[in-house]
């Protein structure tokens, strides 16, 4: 299990799938052949032969007396069109309960963005109903985040009807809060607006006696974007803006002590963004 601690505040995450293959699903331009030729990527990152290693994981951020889950995954019992995952039967929450966060454990849910792979596990199948699985716990969408997914036809949507199991049963259940886009969650975290991926999309900065963290979501999929902002991921709703903002993140963090948490980004899955030349890349927590 791996930890982090950014001053007084812990971060934990909780894996659901660990894979290790082709990237051109998520980003196009990730071929075998183009990650290979960045060698900083091996072995942390990548195979010798270009092959991505790709995680789907919760983070839990202890902060004073709060559990805090930023984002959900895919989850248990969802109809998905993604074969690996449909109805899948994982053991997230066992493992979650094991490293010390039993579901009712959790005081708030924080999600980057309400894409299929953030959103699963905010919900849980009990008697062929759709409840939330936190049931003690706030559940903080962004606002602009919240309209635009409510708007879609969501059961005709390339990933299936991901609102309308993992998002609404949590709304209804009245445990949701609709937040800015810069909302303050408490003294030592707050959201930061990284849009692009979507309309509302965040990050989520972490601050504690002089120790920063941010964690990503997916403005980033994988590393090698550090090199290479300018490869896009194919579930991006605004690209460009999407790579403007992969731009500014890189800028704005190179060089500096932050911790950077990637939400997707296997291995150690967190370090320092340092220029490499014209462009950057991620320097492994040691």
């Amino acid at each position: 299990m791996q930890r982090w601690k950014i001053g007084d505040v812990t971060v934990t995450k909780v894996v659901e799938i660990e894979s290790t293959g082709a990237a051109t699903w998520i980003l196009p331009d990730a071929t075998p052949e183009n990650l290979a030729k960045e060698k900083w990527l091996v072995p942390h990152f990548a195979n010798e032969k270009g092959k991505a290693h790709i995680s789907i994981h919760s983070l839990v951020v202890e902060s004073g007396d709060e559990r805090i889950l930023v984002d959900t995954c895919v989850g248990n019992d969802k109809v998905r069109p993604v074969p690996a995952w449909d109805r899948m039967s994982g053991p997230f929450l066992s493992d979650m309960a094991e490293a010390g966060f039993p579901p009712d454990s959790i005081d708030r849910v924080l999600c980057t963005h309400l894409h299929i792979d953030h959103v699963g596990w905010n919900t849980r199948l009990l008697d062929g109903k759709w409840v939330p699985t936190f049931e003690n716990a706030r559940y903080l969408f962004g606002q602009r985040e919240f309209a635009y997914w409510s708007a879609e036809d969501q059961e005709d949507a390339p990933y299936g009807d991901v609102f309308g199991d993992s998002v609404q049963p949590v709304f209804e259940a009245g445990l949701v809060d609709l937040v800015a886009s810069d909302h303050v969650v408490n003294s030592e975290i707050r959201f930061e607006p990284t849009p692009g991926h979507t309309p509302g999309h965040v990050s989520v900065v972490i601050e504690s006696r002089g120790a920063r963290g941010v964690i990503t979501g997916d403005l980033m999929h994988h590393p090698v974007q550090c090199a290479h902002p300018e490869w896009g991921s194919s579930a991006d709703v605004e690209p460009e803006r999407a790579e403007r903002t992969r731009r500014d993140f890189l800028a704005r963090y190179a060089d500096e002590p932050v911790l950077v948490i990637g939400t997707h980004f296997a291995g150690p899955t967190a370090g320092r963004i340092v220029r490499d030349g014209d462009a950057f890349r991620l320097d492994p927590d040691a």
